[in-house]
């Protein structure tokens, strides 16, 4: 019967024993300890220092901006020539007939300002001696028509009607110069009207204006797509406005103008009337009645100048 060995080291007594072995790799791998150490601990560190994640980055990274960008800001032109370019057509459109109607109310306030004088319509030294030499008897008829003829003013027109009725009764001379007045009074208040129709027509068209000029703000920002920019329709409306502000600024003086030069017409207007109450108060027939013979021809008499 075969005998087996009873353990390794009978079989090869040159092998060592496991102990031995695992001495011997313990020794290899401790030089390597400090190494392996030292990877680990400087893994640790790096981990430490580096940044946070990128998960955490993204916000901070790509944050939103606070204010749009500066091409899509809209800025108000305060110049004239900068507000001309941003209305565009509209603003020429509007301009040519408020520079129109500035130019006829600043013609027509001038003028009426000159022929509405007192001094030319009702002219004192010529109306206090003309009354004075009729009162006291030194005019006829002749002499009279005369004198208001060679004075250019209406109130000398407005006395010419009544002396032409001269001794006929009072109220055909009334009435006489009571038309000889209204042809007066329709040439002081000849180019009144024109006034009227700039300080009303003006402001309409101003209101056009701002009407045609909104449309275009509106339409301009559906067309660039910027519904949320109020600021790109407050700057469209503001401009549309200016139509309105342009036509209140040319209405309102010329409507100050009108009233105050039709103030002074219907004062003017009041006098003349008192003046020529003193005139058939003189040369009617029923005045020429209770006065001498030789005031009540109508021919003849004294003839002096004034």
């Amino acid at each position: 019967m075969t005998r087996f060995p009873s353990s390794a080291r009978q079989l090869d007594p040159e092998r060592p024993s496991a102990p031995a072995a695992t001495e011997s790799a313990w020794c290899r791998i401790r030089p390597l300890l400090p190494v392996v150490l030292l990877v680990l601990v400087g893994g640790v560190v790096a981990a430490q220092d580096a940044p946070p994640d990128s998960g955490d980055t993204v916000p901070a990274a790509a944050p939103v901006p606070a204010t749009p960008p500066v091409e899509d800001s809209v800025n108000m032109p305060t110049d004239p020539v900068g507000i001309m370019k941003q209305l565009g057509w509209m603003g020429w459109a509007f301009l040519a007939p408020f520079a129109v109607a500035t130019l006829i109310a600043l013609w027509f306030s001038v003028e009426r300002l000159v022929v509405l004088k007192r001094s030319r319509v009702i002219p004192k030294p010529f109306v206090e001696r003309f009354l004075e030499h009729l009162h006291q008897g030194k005019l006829d008829r002749d002499s009279a028509l005369k004198l208001c003829q060679q004075s250019d003013s209406p109130v000398a027109a407005v006395f010419a009607h009544g002396i032409r009725k001269w001794g006929k009764s009072s109220v055909e001379v009334e009435q006489a110069i009571i038309d000889g007045g209204e042809r007066q009074v329709s040439e002081l208040r000849a180019h009144l009207r024109v006034l009227n129709g700039v300080a009303t027509v003006t402001p309409l068209l101003g209101l056009l204006g701002t009407v045609l000029g909104m449309i275009q703000a509106f339409n301009d920002i559906a067309t660039a797509g910027s519904m949320g920019k109020t600021e790109q329709l407050a700057v469209g409306i503001s401009l549309a406005l200016l139509t309105t502000a342009g036509g209140l600024l040319i209405a309102i003086p010329t409507l100050i103008m009108y009233m105050f030069l039709s103030g002074r017409v219907d004062t003017l207007v009041m006098e003349m009337d008192y003046l020529a109450q003193n005139v058939v108060q003189s040369i009617s027939a029923e005045a020429l009645a209770s006065q001498p013979r030789k005031r009540r021809r109508s021919g003849g008499g004294s003839k002096q100048a004034i």
